[in-house]
């Protein structure tokens, strides 16, 4: 827990004494950074809080909702299906993990695709599916970029499909929100895909990465991030009584740190009265780091970010959270199908058994941080 997530949650819930205890003591070993955050309704568009929203940041993988915001328009204006086969490519089983290993040739539905997208994250499916839907991946960026300036992305640019570190990529925690509004607005029948609780290969379960999904109330959706130049981030969004909250929040040093941060930003969110009147497309750009896209790889990647992390887990290696609002899953995971087309050998569970899905919160695997994009 670093200064910046002290500052957040000490706006967001009180701590008990022996949260707030830990909390002091994982401070203590983390500098401080910036730390954006904003919480948006969904209907409304209104900005119920934020802070350092125009501050440049790396997207990490939250770029996939990019990638699968150009995938639904490409739908809908009947340039694709989700019945189409989505081929995999030499370049696409050549990006690093997270994965699915699957081997050049081997074919999915554009449909499961999606799924693996939101549930695994793999950088490969990402690829695959950007040449299955732009012809080759620098066409779909290009589509990427184009669908971003439509929607007001003006702080936003996107030189992948996957959020591998790329030069020239980066984006702020007020485009992400415009992005993921425009998502649950224009695309309500594809709302299912970010509320997965995981998927099946049809040999592999493969969890979610999402810690809120099944263990906050009203949680459905939408993606975490994570490089070390941006550290760990999440989009999540929760509806109750009909009403649909979006929060992100960037640069946090662990993935419990995230959970909790997302988690308690919307709690705050359904319970608490806000002044504030600005919308999504009323908000001024303000604050610090507007000219260059910040970069916390020496608080994340470092020993020191390890040691951080290290706090976050318990003899187990499971994720210590302290939100109170983040309870442990009372079932079993649904696991919805999202393989190759049958027929197709598929890869050997032990590779898709690694550093990407070890670690557990509650009884279901979580990724463990490595300089990847998850």
């Amino acid at each position: 827990m670093s200064t910046r997530q002290n500052r957040l949650f000490a706006a967001l819930r009180p701590l008990s004494i022996a949260a707030f205890a830990a909390a002091v003591a994982l401070s203590a070993s983390a500098q401080a950074y910036a730390n954006p955050h904003i919480l948006v309704d969904v209907q409304s568009g209104r900005v119920l809080e934020h802070d350092e929203a125009f501050r440049k940041w790396y997207p990490a993988s939250l770029t996939k909702l990019m990638t699968v915001y150009t995938v639904f328009d490409a739908v809908r204006a009947g340039q694709i299906s989700l019945d189409t086969p989505v081929v995999m490519s030499k370049r696409a089983a050549a990006q690093p993990p997270a994965k699915m290993y699957f081997t050049p040739g081997q074919k999915l539905t554009l449909d499961s695709a999606l799924k693996i997208l939101m549930v695994k994250s793999a950088n490969d499916i990402a690829v695959a599916v950007a040449e299955a839907v732009g012809g080759t991946q620098e066409a779909f960026v290009l589509k990427m970029n184009a669908e971003a300036a439509k929607l007001g992305m003006t702080d936003s640019h996107f030189v992948n499909p996957n959020g591998l570190p790329g030069k020239g990529q980066y984006t702020t925690a007020r485009d992400l929100a415009v992005l993921s509004v425009a998502l649950r607005r224009e695309f309500p029948q594809y709302a299912g895909y970010f509320s997965l609780e995981g998927i099946t290969t049809g040999t592999k379960n493969v969890p979610s990465i999402n810690a809120l999904i099944g263990r906050f109330a009203g949680a459905d959706g939408m993606k975490t991030g994570f490089i070390c130049a941006s550290g760990f981030n999440q989009i999540a969004s929760a509806t109750r009584s009909g009403r649909t909250l979006i929060s992100v929040v960037l640069g946090t040093d662990s993935l419990a740190a995230r959970a909790d941060a997302s988690a308690d930003l919307l709690q705050k969110g359904f319970t608490s009265q806000f002044a504030a009147s600005d919308t999504l497309s009323s908000l001024r750009p303000y604050g610090p780091g507007q000219d260059q896209v910040t970069d916390i790889t020496a608080d994340i990647c470092s020993a020191k970010g390890a040691k951080v992390r290290s706090e976050t887990r318990d003899e187990v290696g499971r994720m210590k959270v302290l939100s109170p609002y983040i309870q442990e899953m009372d079932h079993e995971p649904n696991f919805v199908f999202a393989g190759l087309i049958p027929g197709q050998n598929e890869p050997q569970p032990d590779k898709l058994a690694t550093a990407d899905t070890a670690g557990t919160i509650a009884n279901v695997p979580v990724p463990l941080p490595r300089p990847t994009s998850f």
